[in-house]
């Protein structure tokens, strides 16, 4: 099945209140994008693209990337609330528009119930991401559940549905001294994407379509894709594919395509730019990208500093993260230009938690 996103970018504004949602979903179905979610993305679908992770730039010499250095922020913490007097915490987010939205987004929240909060944007890809938290250098950072059971915990069998999939790295947290709070209804995907003119003169429409090119498809994704199970390594064992592959920085995914440098790209199903009509994404029916609800992963020994409105205040926020709030979010970050700080305020406020 081909599937296309069909209207324009939507600008974030007061409407962001309708994307919140309270009901937690699973997100358990295909992991193919359907066009029922992007057509409604002021609502709170949360099946269709469940499946992988976002890609995330890594430091690379054979990645063209337009990269942004590690910044921290510091918002400004509520003068009452049970954050006051806690000890101060320290968030960091991986580098991609969409974790510096759900960086600021709990950084906000929290400060808003007075805790003193630092957020480090920026701080690298998952494995180095995680790397900050196991060493000291950070307290906590959203997670994608797939990407924390296959490539951090290092598991390779996917789990059948989203439900299994955060149970599977809950206890692998678990047993690492971290805690695993609850995850979101919206799941980003890893996804191939292709410009629909290249999927109808091949006849595109599953990642499978892609095994008879063999080395003719130029794949672009970011370096770590080459090695990763939810990268070419899943995509040969469960598709037979053997494509030539291009290093390409998740930040100039859709720029890749469009000026025909790679044939098909690894991109996010959560960014803005499938709003535009322009991306085809191929299907993923043995659903080599997993399962990717987001997810605040902390140290046990914070949690327990903190006290109960900790998580309580991260849990909230996660429940209002469906995909058509990540969509608006991640458009207005990163096509409109906003800062990660003023839509996740803009957010926060529109759904009383700022």
């Amino acid at each position: 099945m081909r599937f296309s996103a069909a209207f324009a970018v939507v600008v974030l504004s007061a409407g962001l209140a309708a994307c919140g949602s309270t009901a937690k979903s699973s997100s358990d179905s295909s992991p193919a994008v359907a066009q029922s979610q992007l057509d409604t993305a002021g609502g709170a679908p949360t099946t269709g693209p469940d499946a992988g992770r976002p890609a995330v730039p890594n430091a690379d010499k054979n990645a063209t990337s337009a990269s942004r250095p590690a910044t921290a922020i510091t918002p400004p913490p509520a003068t009452s609330g049970p954050g006051v007097g806690r000890p101060a915490v320290r968030i960091g987010d991986e580098s991609s528009p969409e974790q510096d939205v759900l960086g600021a987004l709990y950084a906000r929240a929290l400060a808003a119930k007075g805790f003193k909060v630092t957020l480090k944007d920026n701080v690298g890809s998952s494995e180095t991401t995680y790397r900050a938290l196991t060493s000291g250098q950070i307290d906590m950072y959203p997670e994608h559940i797939g990407t924390l059971l296959s490539t951090i915990a290092k598991r390779t069998q996917t789990p059948s549905s989203a439900t299994a999939t955060y149970e599977r790295a809950q206890a692998f947290v678990n047993g690492q001294g971290l805690a695993l709070l609850n995850y979101t209804p919206f799941s980003n995907s890893d996804a191939l994407a292709t410009q629909p003119r290249y999927a109808g003169e091949h006849g595109l429409s599953s990642i499978a379509d892609l095994q008879t090119m063999g080395k003719s498809v130029t794949l672009g994704a970011p370096p770590e894709f080459a090695t990763r199970f939810e990268g070419l390594r899943g995509l040969k064992r469960e598709y037979g594919l053997d494509p030539t592959f291009t290093p390409i920085a998740s930040d100039l995914s859709f720029k890749a395509l469009e000026s025909d440098r790679v044939d098909v790209q690894s991109v996010s199903t959560t960014a803005g730019q499938l709003l535009s009509g322009k991306f085809e994404l191929l299907g993923d029916p043995k659903h080599v990208f997993g399962f990717q609800n987001a997810a605040p992963v902390i140290k046990r020994s914070v949690l327990a500093a903190e006290g109960p409105a900790f998580a309580r205040t991260l849990n909230k926020v996660s429940s209002l993260l469906t995909i058509g709030a990540m969509l608006k979010m991640n458009a207005a970050v990163g096509l409109d230009k906003q800062s990660a700080s003023t839509v996740a305020l803009h957010f926060l406020a529109a759904n009383g938690l700022a």
